[in-house]
Formats: structure tokens, sequence, C-alpha cells
């Protein structure tokens, strides 16, 4: 799983993989799971911990996240939402809310690179839209990131 992008964009998407096989499968929050899909992957020792990170804030918190995407995305329920998009707002939404040493527009920058890389164009509108959102959100509740 070696790539020219930085070790935090590859543990983004390393979560984003074992999202998606959690979501799509309908697997226990489980950090044992998530450790056999890393092994599976190859997945690098370096990347590793950031992705933990994301997976075991945004499984402390689920409902809450989920909530909280819901409520920032007009006329779309998280659950009719493309399997890629959701995860990836997951990801993003646990890192603004969550992983406090990742600023909220780099958390915003990568998750739309992620989703135009895996997803569509329109996707990457979207997801925008939706995180935008969810910035000022964070934003008036006076969260200095």
């Amino acid at each position: 799983m070696t790539s020219t992008t930085g070790p935090r964009r590859r543990s983004r998407e390393l979560a984003l993989q074992c999202l998606h096989q959690w979501d799509q499968q309908g697997h226990e929050s489980s950090l044992e799971i998530v450790e056999g899909v890393m092994d599976s992957l190859g997945a690098e020792a370096e990347i590793r911990p950031h992705a933990r990170a994301i997976l075991s804030a945004y499984w402390d918190h689920p409902a809450d996240l989920d909530e909280w995407i819901d409520s920032a995305s007009e006329n779309w329920r998280l659950s009719r939402m493309a399997v890629i998009d959701r995860n990836v707002l997951r990801i993003a939404a646990t890192e603004l809310r969550y992983i406090e040493d990742v600023p909220a527009r780099v958390a915003i920058d990568e998750a739309i690179e992620i989703v135009r890389r895996f997803s569509t164009e329109k996707s990457a509108s979207f997801v925008n839209g939706i995180l935008d959102r969810l910035l000022k959100d964070t934003e008036q509740v006076d969260d200095p990131r």
C-alpha cells in the first residue's frame, strides 16, 4: 500500500477501507477486525496509528457523529448516501470533532481529495457542502480549530 501521498492521507484512506468493509458487512465496531483488514491490505506500520485513532473515535461516538452529518445534509439521510461519500464524511466529521491535532481545513481538504479519488466529482461538491456546514457548526460553538 505504498503511495506518493503523505502518511496522514494514507491513514485516512486506510480508515476509509476499514469503514467501508464495516459498513458493507455489518461487523461490530471492533479494532480487532480493523487489525485484520489492515494486515490483509498490507498497511504500513507508520499509517496505522492515525487510522486507528479515527476509527476508535468514530466508534466511540457513532450515533452522535452520524446525527451531526445528517443534520448538515439537506434532503439526504446518511443511509441514502453512497458508501464512499458516507464514510469519507464520517472520517472528516470525526477529525473535526475529536482529533485535535488535525486543523479543520486540513480535515475538509483531505476529505474532498479522497472522495475525488474514490467517488465522483459530484460527490466532491456534495461532501464539501456538508463539511462546510459542519465547520460552521463547530465555529458557532467557539471551537478554536
